[in-house]
């Protein structure tokens, strides 16, 4: 019905616990995507400069190396988007335990083993499609801020 009554309900059932379910597989992906995103995207722009494709503070400059930025994070966010889902996902035992895996590295094991590795891949055109659109604006925005 609404957002607190999601938080309430989930809390009756499963305690401050249940609100963190997920963390360990939401919390790597962020620092690896951020990771990915911020290297990426100033070697990538610096490249293009080098090359002179484009040049230095040049808006279609940015835009490349956002743009390949935008493919590093989806690649490398893409697995932890899957074993995030999948940890969210599960059914879970009345003391909140998860049924199918037993934590995040279990998670990975299992689809590896099961799917192969491009098993953790599942949906990345759509994570890029997500993804890509974002780090391209949200990169062009804060290197024209850091430019003021």
């Amino acid at each position: 019905q609404s957002i607190s009554r999601a938080f309430e309900s989930i809390y009756k059932q499963h305690g401050v616990a249940g609100l963190w379910r997920g963390v360990t597989g939401a919390v790597p992906r962020v620092a690896v995507g951020s990771a990915a995103q911020l290297a990426t995207f100033a070697s990538a722009k610096d490249w293009v400069c080098e090359r002179q494709w484009f040049g230095e503070g040049s808006w279609a400059a940015v835009l490349a190396g956002g743009m390949v930025s935008g493919v590093a994070v989806a690649v490398t966010m893409t697995p932890f988007d899957v074993v995030s889902t999948r940890l969210y996902n599960q059914p879970v035992d009345a003391d909140g335990t998860g049924k199918l895996y037993r934590g995040f590295l279990d998670c990975i094991l299992q689809i590896s083993s099961k799917e192969g590795l491009l098993g953790l891949y599942k949906g990345i055109g759509a994570v890029y499609l997500r993804l890509g659109p974002h780090t391209v604006l949200s990169l062009f925005f804060w290197d024209e801020l850091r430019k003021m």
